[in-house]
């Protein structure tokens, strides 16, 4: 009986995050925004900001995907006028943070069996507990802001969930090496015709 073709695994799919530092100037974000969905990238987050020199903005882009996706997402930027240079932390220490707004009920889920309880001490509590700080407070809420990792977010939300949770935003990811370590790991660089010195970047 002849043997049937293996199949191909699929390849493994990873969260790669990505510094990209742009020049200011209109219209860049859209750009960058119109190259991932027009290539049918999935982003996972998207940040813009400035840097600490008035020219440059920084970029911070997580995207999931196989190392092919990771190759073809560098190659592309580096393909945009505006894009002075490309970085990712792909094997690479790093530290990133993402921060979140969170709106919580403090007469916690009736629609669950909470109760119509204050739960204010309860909630200052496990803000403690997670280095949240409590920015604003009304009679029937509380605002909870936190910063971390996603994973630390994502677990400070599910324990937040029973309570109520009235609203949320979140900023999205921002990245940057750690210091004292081996020379990062560059795997694209591109120079888009900037007269912008290397010596002007931001770390990364």
């Amino acid at each position: 009986m002849p043997r049937m073709p293996e199949e191909t695994p699929d390849p493994a799919v990873f969260r790669h995050v990505i510094a990209a530092l742009v020049t200011n100037e209109p219209g860049v974000l859209a750009q960058v925004a119109g190259m991932f969905a027009a290539r049918g990238f999935n982003i996972d987050s998207l940040v813009v900001g400035r840097t600490e020199n008035p020219e440059l903005s920084r970029m911070t882009i997580v995207v999931v995907g196989d190392t092919a996706v990771l190759e073809q997402v560098r190659k592309q930027l580096a393909k945009l006028v505006p894009v002075v240079k490309v970085v990712d932390y792909q094997s690479v220490p790093f530290v990133e943070r993402d921060l979140i707004l969170v709106s919580v009920s403090t007469k916690g889920d009736t629609t669950s069996g909470g109760g119509d309880g204050d739960k204010r001490e309860e909630l200052a509590s496990l803000s403690s507990l997670f280095g949240a700080k409590v920015v604003d407070v009304a009679p029937d809420r509380l605002m909870i802001e936190l910063a971390g990792s996603e994973d630390k977010l994502e677990n400070f939300v599910e324990l937040l969930a029973p309570y109520g949770i009235l609203e949320l935003a979140r900023t999205g990811v921002i990245a940057m090496p750690r210091g004292m370590t081996a020379p990062l790991r560059k795997r694209a660089v591109a120079t888009a015709g900037s007269a912008v010195d290397d010596a002007d970047l931001p770390p990364g």
